[in-house]
């Protein structure tokens, strides 16, 4: 195999202060506290840990967006903690839950809770708001001309979505850390030595990152949504429901396809993707670099082939 060819399957997520990466046996989530010091947490939790029917094409997009969801959101929660517990301390509401309920139920709440709520977001800010609000605009008769003005909705939405985060100052500081993960992975793929030296000089744009993945996926339900000619908002929304495993699914497969292959066509495909990144990465500080770095050594495997794209 011609390492300098390699394309990985590890993929990362930014976290606050810290990145997630998950490796096809474990995932590895690295925090950087407020004194400076790093915390590691392995999960033996990989891409192959759902055995062989989550790895069908089709399905292993469904699983893995569900995977992305939960365990991202988990991760998220993770990282926050510890800024909390630097910053921040316990009101007499969180008090007396603790003392009501313990500490340990109550974590699991709040866990939990924030998965539902990273799950409901993109469903709802991506797919049914646009669906609900072309309905006051797509008063034709003719379907074609309705599903465009949701589709340019949705896409408007998302553009927006990413410009006005992209502007948080702790949110900057969040995709800091995203451009930290493109270029670590980006250098592993190269087969140099992970320094940050060498991560330093590669680009912060990957073409499998999950950016790209979601204007895919918006881009794949514009096109399956305009198949059906229900003029219910409340139908469309619910066959935009049911049709999203099998969007997200084929998405993930066209992702894929564009990640491994370096035609013309891919290029062209991959480029709306790569150029959403201009909003989500940003040039990380060299202390970024070094979570990112200890954290993808935790997850890559012995067997050098196992991670292959």
């Amino acid at each position: 195999m011609n390492q300098a060819c390699k394309k990985t399957s590890i993929g990362g997520q930014a976290l606050i202060e810290g990145i997630r990466m998950r490796g096809p046996r474990k995932t590895a989530i690295v925090v950087r506290k407020p004194n400076g010091e790093t915390v590691l947490r392995e999960d033996a939790v990989g891409t192959a840990s759902h055995g062989r029917f989550a790895k069908l094409p089709l399905v292993r997009g469904a699983v893995g967006f569900w995977d992305s969801m939960k365990y991202g959101m988990s991760a998220l929660t993770y990282s926050a903690s510890f800024i909390e517990e630097d910053t921040e301390p316990k009101g007499k509401l969180e008090l007396w839950l603790e003392r009501k309920f313990g500490a340990a139920k109550l974590d699991k709440f709040f866990m939990g809770l924030a998965t539902a709520l990273g799950v409901a977001l993109p469903i709802v800010l991506f797919m049914l708001l646009p669906t609900l609000v072309a309905g006051f605009f797509g008063k034709t008769q003719i379907n074609i001309i309705r599903n465009l003005i949701e589709g340019a909705i949705r896409i408007l939405i998302f553009i927006g979505f990413l410009y006005f985060t992209s502007k948080q100052k702790d949110v900057r500081r969040t995709y800091m850390y995203h451009g930290a993960e493109h270029k670590t992975i980006a250098c592993y793929e190269a087969g140099l030595p992970l320094t940050v030296e060498n991560a330093r000089k590669q680009s912060r744009r990957h073409p499998r990152c999950g950016t790209s993945f979601l204007f895919v996926v918006i881009i794949v339900s514009i096109l399956f949504t305009s198949l059906f000619t229900w003029s219910s908002p409340i139908m469309r929304v619910v066959i935009r429901l049911a049709l999203l495993p099998l969007i997200v699914g084929v998405s993930y497969e066209i992702n894929r396809w564009c990640g491994r292959s370096d035609s013309v066509l891919s290029r062209v495909l991959r480029a709306p993707g790569l150029m959403m990144q201009s909003f989500t990465t940003y040039e990380p500080e060299d202390g970024m670099l070094e979570v990112a770095i200890e954290a993808l050594s935790a997850v890559i495997p012995e067997n050098e082939t196992e991670d292959r794209w």
